[in-house]
């Protein structure tokens, strides 16, 4: 473990022991590995550092839209060796969530994304990726965060 050393001023440094309490971290480090850990993973992700990546589609649509279910099941087809699991939630009468946890390259994963949450329908599509180093170990792959 290497150390190193900061200055804050009285402030900022109060303003950081309130988020770090508030957040429920047991002291500053943690805290300051975890913000370090998602600058780097963002900066990886945005200079295309990251040819792999394991990551978590969710998105809500209307199930009473028409044939968008099928649509967004054939795309998940389409997919198969991108989509690891699939799980699906009834929010009331008409709204549904789901939830793919996703494996593979970024930009086809990237691409899945724009595909599912450019169907009309549609609502509230997030990704959220996490670099991997993908290892294929023959009948199954393993995926290793970067960081």
């Amino acid at each position: 473990m290497e150390r190193f050393t900061i200055s804050l001023d009285k402030h900022l440094a109060s303003e950081f022991d309130g988020l770090i309490r508030a957040r429920g971290y047991a002291n500053r480090s943690e805290a300051i590995r975890d913000m370090l850990r998602r600058e780097l993973e963002n900066n990886r992700l945005q200079q295309a550092e990251a040819p792999y990546c394991v990551a978590n589609l969710s998105y809500v649509f209307n199930h009473h839209e028409r044939q968008l279910s099928e649509r967004l099941t054939e795309h998940q087809h389409h997919a198969h060796d991108l989509v690891v699991s699939t799980m699906h939630v009834h929010l009331d009468h008409d709204n549904c969530l789901e939830t793919l946890i996703l494996r593979g390259k970024t930009e086809d994963v990237r691409q899945v994304a724009n595909t599912m949450g450019a169907e009309r329908g549609v609502r509230h599509a997030q990704l959220n990726l996490i670099s991997a180093d993908l290892a294929d170990q023959g009948s199954h792959i393993h995926s290793r965060p970067k960081t």
